[in-house]
């Protein structure tokens, strides 16, 4: 078989695969029977603000009301989620960014990303105040703490955007002190993270969002395995809508039914971190932005996809060969779920 007939063959597959999920999405919703289905969705990390809208959609009925008994299940350092995934342990699982969805693809993980409900990624560069470093481009040449799987990742985008170089690093090990101690130092860290422990400490740092700097990756995806795709998409279509009208819910309604449960599965989070968190999102459109405000949350675009893939094959991480389109269907968004 010759390459150009590989790449037909698969084509063909994928859009019967899809072709097929849209069917079966579209068909009318029946009657679920009287017991549930059950659902491991599996998170990134420990419960916080950011899986608020899952938590909302658990704690407020939601996918109750769609046939579903969801169960969610704590990530964290010692859990490889997409592997638990990958073998059945999970159902669902959340996605980080789309450099993970589009490693799927390179090594024939058959993975596929179904919606995105973060259009930011809440990943920031942060520096102190009046030292000239408010701008990412001001940024380049400068020295910055950056984390082994950053450097693997977003670090890559900086370099290809603004010129960053290697010889920029200093290594980052997610303790803050070295920053609150140097004011000329600059860090990576998380949007609803590292700048709130910064002001406990009495510092207002300066803070660089990647995602409105150019960096188009979306991140708190929903992935789920192709064969669930596949035979299951009504099921796929019931949790994805589930969870976004989760995510209004716990951004525009009441967020104290989640909060309540994500302290219940982390005893360590706070209230104030939970609100700090969840103003941040909404302050930086982190979930409701872009696409999102005309296509409703979760949204996801080729345009999108292709432009991410586009910028990490000029950074030489992807080769061009990479079918990149393998890693994502539209088929469960875009519907304008819970706009209204």
């Amino acid at each position: 078989m010759t390459a150009a007939q590989a790449r037909t063959r698969s084509a063909i597959t994928r859009r019967s695969l899809l072709g097929g999920a849209v069917a079966l999405a579209a068909l009318p919703r029946i009657a679920h029977a009287q017991k549930p289905e059950r659902i491991v969705f599996g998170t990134n990390w420990r419960a916080q603000a950011e899986h608020g809208g899952f938590y909302h959609a658990v704690a407020t009925g939601l996918y109750q009301r769609q046939g579903l008994e969801v169960t969610i299940r704590q990530g964290g350092p010692q859990i490889n989620s997409a592997q638990l995934l990958a073998t059945g342990r999970l159902d669902f699982n959340m996605g980080a960014s789309l450099f993970g969805a589009l490693n799927y693809v390179g090594s024939g993980v058959p993975i596929v990303t179904v919606a995105a409900i973060f259009q930011k990624d809440p990943q920031i560069l942060m520096s102190h105040a009046g030292q000239g470093n408010d701008t990412l481009a001001a940024l380049k040449g400068k020295p910055i703490m950056i984390s082994a799987g950053g450097q693997t990742t977003f670090w890559q985008f900086l370099k290809q955007r603004y010129g960053y170089t290697d010889d920029q690093i200093r290594p980052y090990t997610f303790q803050l002190a070295p920053f609150l101690t140097n004011r000329k130092a600059i860090q990576q860290g998380y949007l609803t993270s590292e700048p709130f422990k910064a002001e406990e400490a009495g510092v207002k740092p300066v803070v660089m969002l990647l995602a409105d700097g150019g960096y188009t990756s979306y991140t708190t995806t929903i992935e789920t395995r192709m064969t669930v795709v596949r035979d299951k998409a009504n099921l796929v279509q019931r949790f994805v809508d589930a969870s976004i009208k989760g995510w209004y819910g716990y951004l525009d309604g009441d967020p104290g039914p989640a909060d309540a449960l994500i302290k219940r599965d982390n005893p360590e989070m706070t209230d104030d971190l939970l609100a700090y968190s969840r103003a941040a999102m909404k302050r930086y459109g982190i979930v409701a932005s872009g696409d999102a405000l005309v296509l409703g949350i979760g949204a996801m675009t080729d345009a999108r996809w292709k432009d991410f893939f586009d910028t990490m094959v000029k950074a030489k991480v992807f080769t061009p060969s990479l079918d990149y389109r393998r890693a994502y269907t539209l088929a469960f968004v875009n519907k304008k779920i819970g706009m209204q």
